[in-house]
């Protein structure tokens, strides 16, 4: 749980693009430059040098984590590990990890069973 997360970003514009499309099916929404719940944004975007960071984000469904890797990469992120369960880190942690325009390590990951 975080109350928000900065991210230093090259290009505002292209990373904006990349994160509309991988967290719509989380139900996170853009709002100017920062994304989140409906009148709740979390994550912000600025343009400045960027260091990598990792940033997980919650999904409730399975279905969810899979729409936030196929539609990370239509949006330019590259695979850093396709969806599915990761039972080294528990039974049921099912994620996705990708690599946004700026290299962040992006996730999505659902707890609850199939």
């Amino acid at each position: 749980m975080y109350d928000h997360i900065g991210l230093q970003v090259a290009e505002l514009e292209v990373s904006a693009k990349f994160y509309e499309a991988a967290l719509a099916p989380l139900g996170l929404v853009r709002d100017g430059t920062g994304f989140g719940p409906p009148g709740a944004p979390a994550l912000w975007l600025q343009v400045g040098a960027s260091g990598a960071v990792h940033v997980a984000f919650r999904a409730e469904t399975r279905a969810a984590v899979d729409a936030f890797h196929r539609r990370g990469l239509a949006a330019g992120g590259r695979d850093n590990g396709p969806p599915g369960v990761r039972a080294d880190y528990a039974p049921t942690y099912y994620a996705a990890f990708l690599i946004d325009p700026d290299g962040h390590n992006v996730e999505a990951v659902c707890m609850g069973a199939p």
